[in-house]
């Protein structure tokens, strides 16, 4: 096996890999995405793992792995190494009769995402896989450094609440969620018609709830349904769209909130849609998957399940 100098010229001879054992452990670690996480899948040690992947790195004179505060990114060499090494590896287990220990040590699918959509969508939407087999790691946050730990290796799938710039990341619309303007009961009652003939004004004595004091959802419900500005603090802050729904349902307020979310209480009657206007504002979400073909065939399985159930949601 021969690899090319940065300059592009071909270096001095090949040194050989003449360890199986040592691209095992390389292609657990590429797939998985850390030395941690692959000494789990082998058996092994994290040491062991970082011995031998060093190990290969003096034989083939290439780093193979960018070392990041979680896990590992594989270099281009390191991409192509395990394009041509996965296949013979992988057929070798099924001819030597561990094919069905190899599934079983496949690696995780590390999924990211809002804790909110995941937990109330996507997550029952996977059980299915998951009894089958399919290993899940899932992340929470908000988009933007979820975007920065898929491009860095950290995971292989995210739910975006946007489009991310540029062609570097795949990325195909999963579902549309709509934003609803609830309260309790108690509340709905004080407001009643007054919001229709008052507009945003007759809410200005109601507390606000929301997950951040920037009221992101909620300024862009004001600035859609009712064409103002949304000027005023809010009376309670949680950093997760489902305390403030706890929150609403309590009595603490009124909030913005995406309907999938709260749909139960609407039904139930432990909320109430304060205003429902023709044109409700909605967002929709993507789905987001690491460049280049992965690895690990339950990457794909989870993505396609997932752009099905999106259909529903």
């Amino acid at each position: 096996m021969r690899h090319r100098d940065s300059d592009g010229g071909e270096g001095g001879a090949a040194q050989p890999v003449g360890d199986l054992n040592l691209l095992r452990t390389f292609l657990a670690v590429h797939r998985s995405g850390s030395f941690t996480a692959a000494a789990g899948l082998l058996g092994l040690s994290q040491p062991t793992v970082t011995t031998q992947i060093r190990a290969l790195e003096r034989q083939t004179g290439r780093e193979l792995f960018e070392r990041l505060p979680r896990g590992v990114a594989p270099t281009p060499v390191a991409h192509e190494l395990a394009a041509r090494v996965a296949g013979p590896l992988d057929a070798l287990a099924a001819v030597a009769g561990h094919g069905a220990a190899l599934r079983e040590r496949t690696a995780p699918v590390h999924l990211a995402g809002p804790a909110e959509l995941l937990c109330a969508r996507a997550l029952p939407a996977l059980a299915p896989l998951v009894a089958e087999g399919v290993r899940l790691r899932v992340g929470t946050g908000l988009t933007e450094p979820l975007l920065d730990g898929l491009r860095a290796g950290r995971h292989d799938l995210v739910i975006a609440t946007y489009r991310p710039r540029g062609r570097a990341l795949a990325a195909v619309p999963l579902a549309d969620e709509e934003f609803v303007l609830v309260a309790a009961p108690v509340w709905a009652e004080r407001v009643g018609e007054r919001l229709a003939l008052e507009g945003p004004a007759a809410l200005h004595p109601v507390p606000l709830v929301t997950y951040a004091e920037d009221l992101p959802i909620a300024r862009r419900y004001w600035r859609h349904v009712f064409g103002a500005r949304l000027s005023r603090p809010a009376a309670v802050t949680v950093p997760d769209l489902r305390g403030v729904l706890a929150a609403v349902v309590a009595g603490a307020g009124f909030s913005v909130l995406p309907r999938y979310l709260c749909q139960a209480e609407l039904v139930s009657g432990a909320l109430v849609p304060l205003h429902e206007p023709e044109d409700p504002p909605i967002n929709t979400g993507y789905l987001v998957q690491r460049p280049g073909r992965p690895d690990n065939p339950d990457v794909t399985r989870v993505r396609d399940l997932l752009i099905e159930a999106g259909r529903t949601w």
